[in-house]
């Protein structure tokens, strides 16, 4: 394997014809299906929808992405007809970003429904507008801008020559005893 994964970018309407061509060019394992929230970006604006596939044939070998950028509110073919497998991705997907999939189809008849969230949740998580409850709750409680610092207690901690806190003791991996245990 190489550290660049070879990707191959299709339009929305392409979607399934670009999969079906890929699996039949040798990639026939379905790894997994995700999507990436671009509604920000600056030209086309939208959600990336990703496809990663191997060709498992022995001593060859080959993965690939196969991208596609799905507009926010249009539905993605779904790739469940190629993949059974792609069923449970496409329910995270649509469970996680809120992206409908036409044709999905994974047995049950039921179609796209709720699967890892807990039961009443509200939101789609993965989205970059989803606002997180423990920041409306309570402030974070990372480090502040040291511009927030009030004037002189940033030059008054780094000229006392105290550290801030003491420092943490050292932590040794899980299975190692600490150095007063055992016989000496």
């Amino acid at each position: 394997m190489t550290d660049e994964i070879p990707t191959v970018r299709c339009a929305l309407a392409d979607w399934t014809d670009t999969l079906r061509d890929a699996r039949s060019g040798g990639f026939a394992m379905f790894d997994f299906l995700t999507a990436v929230d671009e509604t920000d970006r600056a030209d086309e604006p939208g959600f990336d929808i990703v496809a990663h596939l191997y060709d498992p044939t022995p001593g060859a070998l080959r993965e690939t992405l196969v991208r596609t950028t799905v507009p926010d509110g249009e539905a993605v073919p779904s790739c469940t007809g190629l993949w059974r497998g792609a069923a449970w991705h496409e329910r995270e997907t649509h469970e996680m970003f809120g992206i409908p999939f036409d044709g999905f189809d994974d047995g049950t008849g039921l179609g796209l429904r709720p699967l890892l969230l807990p039961d009443g949740f509200v939101g789609t998580p993965l989205r970059k507008s989803f606002v997180l409850t423990a920041r409306v709750s309570k402030p974070w409680p990372g480090a502040k801008d040291p511009a927030d610092t009030p004037t002189g207690q940033a030059d008054q901690a780094k000229t006392d020559g105290k550290p801030a806190r003491a420092p943490r003791r050292r932590m040794q991996p899980p299975g190692i005893p600490d150095p007063t245990w055992g016989p000496r």
